[in-house]
């Protein structure tokens, strides 16, 4: 992975877990991040003139990998909330996490990537940080616990939203690799938004866009730049370095998120966490030297 692809993700990373921050702190989660994409939708088009290349005409290959990658990230954020909605998040959220050993493979068996060993290392220090970082336990029955529950709805949902997930990678990976990171992006973004504004359409959803804009309006001003950052450098990243190992490397936010927790929510950090954080901070070095 070269230096520029390195820091363009890490760069991600902290945005990514900057934007959850905000999520976290907002009231009503799903109507909050449909104002995140309308505000980093907004500036995307106010930016566009001002792009030193004009916007190239998108194919329908391009179309269509941005619906099926927007679906995809889309179903994923839908799967993960029934999943901690109605589970226990030390349980479900490592199962939502499996997108990390769905990634590698795809990446090798589909897109032809080469891992080197120090890489493959990494890749499996940030599949097992990341997977423990929520556990409550190093024992072996609480490592094993999630996969003891197939049978419960939340599971079956943290199972669905990692498998989607990676699905979604491997899609957005072909489409920076065959059109421009920024315009895949912002058909990306704009995709996204229409699906999210079908969902919040319904009527079970009435009246919560605004209720949440009057509630968190200067969070939702601050959340969108702070996204479009997240997205444009991970991609032009992902441009960069195989998927499996810019996917990977992302993960570096969870130790953003722990420190967050840490310096800004005062939350306690247990021993695991910050075991887990170390060891995902250790793999995404491995990674860097591989």
């Amino acid at each position: 992975m070269s230096s520029l692809a390195f820091i363009l993700i890490l760069f991600s990373a902290l945005m990514h877990a900057l934007w959850n921050l905000l999520v976290k702190r907002s009231k009503d989660k799903t109507a909050f991040i449909w104002w995140m994409f309308c505000v980093s939708g907004g500036i995307f088009n106010l930016l566009l003139p001002f792009c030193p290349e004009p916007f190239p005409p998108p194919s329908t290959r391009v179309l269509l990998l941005g619906m099926a990658g927007a679906a995809c990230f889309v179903g994923y954020h839908l799967f993960t909330g029934r999943a901690y909605r109605e589970g226990d998040l030390s349980m479900t959220y490592p199962l939502a996490q499996t997108a990390m050993v769905y990634v590698p493979l795809w990446g090798v068996l589909l897109l032809g990537e080469h891992l080197s060993k120090p890489g493959v290392a990494g890749i499996l220090m940030i599949v097992v940080g990341a997977y423990c970082v929520q556990l409550r336990s190093f024992s072996l029955d609480e490592v094993l616990r999630p996969f003891r529950s197939f049978g419960d709805p939340s599971v079956q949902a943290a199972l669905a939203a990692g498998f989607i997930y990676s699905v979604g990678a491997v899609i957005d990976k072909t489409g920076v690799s065959s059109y421009h990171p920024l315009y895949f992006t912002y058909v990306l973004v704009m995709y996204m938004f229409l699906f999210m504004s079908c969902n919040l359409m319904r009527p079970v959803h009435r009246g919560r866009i605004l209720a949440e804009w009057r509630q968190s309006r200067l969070l939702i001003l601050l959340s969108g730049p702070i996204m479009m950052g997240s997205f444009l450098s991970f991609r032009y990243g992902l441009n960069l370095a195989p998927m499996s190992y810019a996917v990977l490397v992302r993960q570096v936010s969870l130790l953003i998120a722990v420190l967050i927790g840490i310096i800004f929510l005062r939350e306690t950090c247990g021993r695991i966490r910050l075991a887990s954080a170390m060891v995902i901070l250790g793999g995404v070095f491995m990674v860097r030297m591989g």
